[in-house]
């Protein structure tokens, strides 16, 4: 139906008879010519009817309207240019030619659209609802173009690197993931459920067993949870397991992946190797396990400093096992009231009672604006100057908490500052990073039990194999690693358990009963008895990794279908109700509700 698309002609093609195909841009009428920009996937072409030239396809044009499916033939011409009058356009790739159009067919009519594609659109519920229309504007087109060619540089590297492209299956058993999951009803087996895979996780380890020894997979998961801006109901990952492998082997694969898939997708290049911390220097210095390094304020541990001062807040908390830290806001020192009322109220939804600051208004230190600043000696100013770096017109802002809660919370605030002061404002830096060392398990208070970070089959580090079998958990480190770009975990992995005692240890460590290691782990136990070889794997998120290839900040501007923010569909209408048949055939009950008066 074409000769060409509407991004390949040149000057080097004029004189030619042509045929294009596509939707109308814009349609523009210069005293009785015509010129419509008809667009297809791969860009725009200039087309021109004149009555001289062809009578019916002139009248015909007059009656054209933006979205309108065309079909026309012509010669392909140079625009004009001149000293007198230049008409080409310097903004698109065919704009030193035109399509003198002398056949013209409308082979759709397109109704008045629901928004215009060529402004940006506040109202996401409305894109979702006509998402057909919404991927035809350029740039939500040319970030599914990306994800593709992002795929496909990871298929070519993983195929390169002798990896074999398995399918796992999507109806599979539910096994705690660390979030809810989807469930299927089985209508073969009354009373049975399928559920939806979080991630292939099982299913890959089974595949080392079997002796694959280099698998991958772009895996659709499935996570029942609350979303965000970078998380959906079902999401797509890049999943891989590689047999006789250590952290190092993985470490480079994924390196030299990201690197394939940065060049091949926008012609990027990225460093060879990424830096690494370790968890806990990660929390110490970014108060984040996936800290976004594009800019300063990192926190610093003024515990000692305040050990014994006068200011209860600060000093009780330490001699309760608690640690003092702080961070430095260059030059913020101008902060509204308004927006410190919001960073403390950001500290209060992290579990903080407060937000203890510092204006520093000049050098002395009856310029320093706060509530504590009178109840702290000079030597302990000076000491927080001189570590903190401070200087008139900075902000200092605190948490005194447990380690941990007190790195969350000024993590938190760090980044909630940058946003204030805009320092990342048309930041382009790609800053990668690993982050290793994980905690293997951690203690829940309110449950009184150990439950492991990433899952059960997670290898201690080797110095602390025997702590694990001999029950000592506090402080267990594990062979996990996450992969970091600008603040957002893009992937993350770990080698794993592959003998039986250590397995075994593992799941006495979490409190995994004899009756639930049969129910939910019996398969891969039983495999694991049969040879399993060494092994280890990472997942990257491809939604993710997409998003940030693409320049976007949600995961959705790089989905095809996504569902809003509610995990609806607005234009299928889903998750809708179905037919009572359909409920009886699965043998599940409806139970009605009955309103009463003022409650349900």
């Amino acid at each position: 139906m074409r000769t060409h698309h509407c991004n390949k002609l040149r000057a080097s093609d004029a004189g030619n008879t042509v045929t294009l195909i596509g939707w109308i841009n814009t349609v523009r009428d210069q005293g009785g010519v015509i010129f419509v920009d008809l667009r297809d996937r791969e860009g725009i072409t200039q087309c021109v009817f004149r009555s001289e030239i062809s009578p019916e396809a002139a009248e015909l044009s007059h009656t054209l309207r933006a979205e309108d499916v065309i079909q026309v033939t012509g010669q392909c011409a140079m625009r004009l240019k001149s000293d007198d009058v230049d008409t080409t356009n310097a903004n698109l790739e065919t704009g030193e030619i035109e399509v003198v159009a002398s056949e013209l067919k409308i082979v759709n009519k397109a109704e008045v659209l629901p928004f215009q594609l060529d402004k940006e659109l506040s109202n996401e519920d409305l894109r979702m609802k006509y998402r057909y229309l919404d991927l035809r504007r350029p740039r939500m087109a040319k970030n599914i173009h990306t994800r593709h060619r992002v795929a496909k540089a990871t298929r070519d590297f993983l195929d390169d690197s002798g990896f074999i492209e398995v399918e796992t299956p999507i109806l599979s058993k539910s096994t705690p993931e660390g979030a809810r999951d989807f469930l299927v009803p089985s209508r073969l087996q009354a009373g049975g459920f399928y559920a939806l895979p979080q991630a292939p996780q099982q299913y890959k380890q089974l595949l080392m067993v079997a002796g694959i020894e280099r698998y991958f997979q772009i895996a659709k998961c499935f996570r029942d949870e609350d979303l965000r801006a970078d998380r959906q109901p079902e999401f797509t990952q890049i999943d891989m397991e590689a047999s006789f492998v250590d952290q190092e082997d993985i470490i480079g694969l994924i390196e030299g992946l990201l690197g394939r898939v940065f060049k091949d997708s926008i012609g990027a290049e990225i460093p060879a190797s990424f830096d690494r911390l370790t968890f806990k220097d990660a929390m110490n210095t970014y108060g984040s396990d996936k800290p976004d390094r594009r800019f300063g304020m990192e926190m610093v541990d003024l515990t000692d400093t305040f050990e014994n001062c006068e200011f209860k807040v600060f000093s009780g908390t330490i001699k309760s096992g608690g640690v003092v830290k702080a961070i430095n806001a260059k030059g913020f020192a101008d902060i509204s009231t308004g927006q410190i009322d919001g960073l403390t109220k950001l500290a209060q939804e992290h579990g903080a009672k407060g937000l203890a600051y510092i204006q520093v208004r000049g050098e002395e230190r009856d310029t320093w604006r706060s509530p504590f600043v009178k109840r702290l000696t000079d030597e302990e100013l000076n000491e927080m100057k001189e570590r903190l770096n401070i200087e008139p017109g900075d902000l200092i802002l605190f948490a005194a908490d447990k380690w941990q809660p007190a790195c969350e919370v000024l993590g938190r605030i760090r980044l909630e500052v940058a946003e204030l002061q805009e320092v990342l404002k048309d930041n382009t830096d790609l800053n990668f990073l690993w982050v290793t060392e994980f905690p293997l398990v951690e203690y829940k208070e309110e449950e009184d039990k150990w439950h492991a970070v990433h899952h059960p089959f997670t290898r201690p580090i080797k110095e602390d194999e025997e702590k694990l079998k001999a029950g000592e958990l506090e402080g267990l480190r594990a062979q996990a690693y996450d992969v970091v770009l600008n603040g957002y975990e893009i992937g993350g992995g770990s080698i794993r358990i592959h003998e039986a005692d250590l397995q075994e240890a593992m799941f006495d460590a979490i409190g995994v009963t004899p009756e639930e290691k049969e129910e939910m782990f019996n398969h891969i136990l039983d495999a694991f008895k049969y040879g399993a070889p060494p092994h280890g794997g990472v997942a990257l998120g491809l939604d993710r990794l997409a998003m940030l290839v693409c320049g976007e900040e949600s995961i959705r501007e790089v989905m095809a279908f996504p569902k809003n923010n509610k995990g609806a569909d607005l234009m299928t209408d889903s998750p809708a109700q179905v037919d009572p048949k359909q409920l009886r055939d699965l043998r599940i009950k409806t139970v009605a509700k009955k309103e009463e008066k003022g409650k349900e």
